[in-house]
């Protein structure tokens, strides 16, 4: 099929409107308010983005005569927030409509007007409009109001206008009803599913840490409590559930404290912070090394002592108790766990430790009460031994492992490229092929029992630890490994992006035409169009103009899910000349370069103003990704097209342009 119909191509987008106003709140203080107006479909980006994903909407306030001064950040509304998998971060952006406010103090003179201006970009499914930017004009209003008479929509966040140096992340997270409306152009998963997710690794995770030496021994002594202290069966199951009820209390209660003391928004920011990344590293490291066996992680003896006098009173309050005394003494094995748990969820945000907490606590109830209800199926349970360690310390590597993850993000926030793609799959290797050896039966830590022979279960998982370990060797040469997608840092983020020693489409860097470089999928790409142009003439071959940006998600879909298809790379590589044009560069053009745009009439000052208006003075279009096909003298040899990631149709496209061109 044709990729789309040639009217839609030239075509110019003005999706964002944007309003201002400005409020007094006190006597000398305002607050301005910017609505920005969103045509459907599309969608702004948030202030607060990492480098290295969509330029993020700023506000720059023009104070010249130094007469005002700006109270915190410039806040914004709760938007839509998801995990993208292109750029390996959190995105927020708006749809519909936008409010930002900015506070600001009057410090000198009279105050009539606030100058500003606004850079944003915005994307819809199929395109991404390069940045651009607005002059905005507050009007101060005459009369002062009162405070009491500020509307709810003038609210204030308070907890974001405060004038401090947090991390520029912080922002609130996504409401439960946004984060079930799709996001097709950023292809991730919604945060109910991301409060699964966590339900359901915690529940395992209670089954793992009922497998534990401190943990599975406790089963049968619930048990014979319960049966000696249950005059009927009925009172017997009522008391169970009752125990396991408290469980479920006592750890879902913890997961509220954390959540509370973090706060659920300031929870959502952790995953991006350096220093809480570091931390959680430390923190795993050391609960690995405690299930390793180098020491244990205890509370004090009289905590437990204390607790477990007060399980004697019998009735609701005993069993609470007791359930208590089961948390306690059973914290040298769970506390461990417990916290990796929290950890994991409080970089997820909102109410992940509660749900953490609810799927861990179930799990390690279930056990609990249903044998304490039916003392008969303890007959089925296996015998404590050696076996629950070897549980124990296969945690202990599972947590070394993951621990690496957070220091990873540290890393990748900070662009240090300490812990590059390479050296992180490195040690991955070495932690999961020593597990290897040791379920093997060729390694043993404190605490081991002397093993005469492997059970078929550990040489079971032996075996599956060493092919997963073999799986991960080939990413030191560049394999994908999508089995673990989002652990290990993505393929730029390497010492190597194609793989020790490879070579980038047979072609050494030295052989390259002038002006070209490597781009997506190894393809030789000039981003000069004279150069390419020039190149292009030499080799006989039509060229590819490909309008594109470093902070376009859609073009980074078109490379990697249609480019890296191998009918479209070989004729990429092989048939056509590629000019990549970046519209959002920001490197200056020299000053004799510069000039006004006759068809917008804004000054180019940057590399990607001159290449965005080449696009809109020629195509009549200003959305990426957007392709043309044409010849030496720039004449179009087939209809331009956008994003389409049916491969097939714009092979067909290509091969089109190619054959125009060979007439």
């Amino acid at each position: 099929m044709l990729l789309l119909s040639a009217g839609m191509f030239g075509q110019m987008y003005n999706p964002v409107k944007w309003k201002t106003s400005a409020k007094q709140i006190s006597e000398k203080e305002y607050l301005l308010k910017v609505e920005a107006e969103i045509q459907s479909g599309w969608h702004l980006y948030g202030q607060y983005i990492e480098e290295g994903g969509p330029s993020r909407t700023a506000f720059t306030f023009k104070n010249p005569n130094k007469n005002f001064e700006l109270i915190g950040k410039t806040t914004e509304e709760k938007g839509h927030e998801v995990q993208d998998k292109i750029f390996d971060m959190k995105i927020k952006y708006f749809e519909g409509k936008a409010l930002f406010t900015q506070k600001i103090k009057v410090i000198s003179g009279s105050l009539t007007a606030v100058n500003a201006e606004v850079e944003f970009m915005v994307c819809d499914d199929s395109n991404c409009l390069p940045p651009s930017s607005e002059e905005l004009v507050f009007k101060i209003p005459a009369s002062k109001q009162a405070v009491a008479e500020e509307t709810a929509t003038a609210k204030i966040d308070t907890a974001a206008i405060k004038n401090d140096t947090s991390a520029v992340n912080e922002t609130p997270i996504v409401n439960e009803e946004d984060a079930q409306k799709p996001l097709v152009f950023l292809g991730s998963k919604t945060s109910s599913k991301g409060l699964w997710s966590i339900f359901i690794i915690s529940f395992l995770s209670g089954f793992a840490a009922l497998l534990t030496p401190c943990v599975f021994p406790m089963i049968p002594m619930t048990v014979s409590y319960f049966t000696k202290q249950s005059k009927t069966k009925t009172a017997g199951i009522r008391n169970a559930l009752i125990y396991g009820f408290s469980i479920v209390i006592i750890y879902v209660l913890l997961g509220s404290i954390v959540t509370a003391v973090f706060g659920a928004d300031s929870l959502n920011a952790l995953s991006t912070n350096v220093w809480f990344n570091l931390i959680f590293f430390i923190l795993l490291v050391v609960f690995a090394c405690s299930f390793l066996g180098a020491f244990e992680i205890m509370l004090p003896n009289a905590l437990a002592n204390k607790v477990d006098s007060q399980a004697d009173r019998g009735g609701l309050i005993g069993i609470f108790f007791m359930a208590l005394a089961l948390a306690i003494v059973s914290f040298s094995c769970t506390g461990p766990i417990v916290g990796t748990l929290l950890v994991e969820a409080a970089s997820k945000g909102g109410i992940a430790p509660i749900v953490g907490m609810l799927g861990f606590s179930i799990a390690i109830a279930l056990p609990f009460s249903l044998f304490a209800a039916f003392p008969g199926w303890l007959n089925a349970l296996p015998k404590s031994g050696g076996w629950l360690n070897t549980v124990k310390v296969v945690l202990g590597f599972l947590e070394l492992a993951l621990a690496f993850k957070f220091l990873s993000n540290a890393d990748l926030v900070l662009q240090l490229h300490w812990l590059e793609r390479e050296v992180f799959l490195a040690i991955w290797i070495a932690v999961f092929g020593v597990l290897a050896f040791y379920l093997f039966g060729k390694i043993t830590l404190p605490h081991d029992s002397p093993l005469n022979h492997i059970s078929v279960g550990r040489l079971s998982l032996g075996l599956i630890v060493l092919s997963f370990t073999i799986y991960l060797i080939p990413g030191l040469w560049g394999a994908p490994l999508k089995m673990i997608s989002g652990f290990p840092p993505p393929m730029q983020y390497s010492e190597s992006p194609d793989g020790f020693g490879a070579k980038s489409s047979a072609i050494v860097k030295s052989d390259l035409p002038e002006g070209a470089e490597f781009g997506p999928q190894n393809i030789i790409t000039f981003h000069d169009y004279d150069k390419g142009m020039e190149f292009a003439k030499k080799a006989g071959k039509p060229v590819l103009l490909d309008f594109t940006g470093y902070a376009c998600v859609n073009c980074r879909k078109m490379e990697e899910l249609v480019w890296s298809d191998s009918k479209v790379l070989g004729v990429l590589n092989n048939d056509v000349v590629l000019i990549s044009l970046y519209v959002d560069d920001k490197k200056e053009l020299p000053e004799i370069e510069q000039y006004v745009s006759e068809t917008t009439g804004k000054k180019i000052k940057t590399i990607g103003n001159k290449w965005s208006d080449l696009q809109i003075k020629t195509y009549k279009a200003n959305a990426q990704p957007f392709y043309v096909i044409v010849d030496h003298k720039s004449t179009n040899l087939t209809e331009p097209s956008a994003y389409n990631p049916d491969i097939t149709a714009y092979y067909n496209w290509l091969q089109n342009g190619i054959k125009n061109f060979k007439k």
